[in-house]
Formats: C-alpha cells, sequence, structure tokens
C-alpha cells in the first residue's frame, strides 16, 4: 500500500504500575475522511489504546477502526467504554489480566519478543 501514511506512538509499560509512558510520536496529517487503523498487537488494560486513539482524535480523525492480535476482556471494556464508536477487530480474546495486568494465557510480553530485550 505505498500511498498510506504511517504514524508511530511509541509507549513504554511501566513494570511497577502497568502504566504506559509515551516516548515518541509521529503523526500524520489526518482529515477527517480518512479511515485510521490503530494498531497494536495487545490488547491488554486498554491503556495504550485508550491513549492512542485520543491522539489521532485530537488530529481530526473521526473514522478508526482498532486492531489488535490478542485482547484481554478488561482491555476491550476501557476502549469501548472510552471510545464508544471505534469497532475493535481481534484475532482472539484470551481470559483474564493476570495480578501483573499480563494478558493470560497471552504470549508474553510482546515489546520483549519484538526488540528481542
Amino acid at each position: 500500500l505505498p500511498d498510506v501514511s504511517v504514524g508511530f506512538i511509541g509507549l513504554e509499560r511501566d513494570e511497577k504500575t502497568a502504566q504506559a509512558r509515551e516516548y515518541y510520536r509521529k503523526l500524520p496529517d489526518i482529515f477527517s475522511s480518512h479511515v485510521v487503523l490503530v494498531i497494536d498487537p495487545m490488547l491488554a488494560t486498554g491503556g495504550s489504546m485508550d491513549d492512542t486513539l485520543s491522539a489521532v482524535k485530537q488530529k481530526s480523525a473521526s473514522r478508526i477502526i482498532a486492531v489488535s492480535v490478542v485482547s484481554a476482556p478488561e482491555g476491550i471494556k476501557r476502549v469501548a467504554d472510552h471510545h464508544p464508536g471505534v469497532p475493535i477487530i481481534t484475532a482472539a480474546i484470551d481470559s483474564h489480566l493476570n495480578d501483573r495486568a499480563y494478558i493470560v494465557p497471552g504470549l508474553g510480553d510482546f515489546g520483549d519478543r519484538y526488540f528481542g530485550t
């Protein structure tokens, strides 16, 4: 898709609080006529997706779709509650979050797997 614009919001999870900290943001121009896909491999607590959806809405996006590979019911609920007009597409809904806010059974830490850390 050579004509598709791509943006990136870098978020890093604080292991003590399970809250995401933004360390990078680069978004293209977004117009209300655009369809924006917000893609996050894992939708766990929903915090990162919630923050990212808010950011693209601030850029005038009105047609947004949230996409994840693996989701937890807690994250789906948060996104649905905070962004009711945004459909969520996910490949799998796992059971729940554990006491460390990881998806069970999940994939482990996706960021660690992706970045080899």
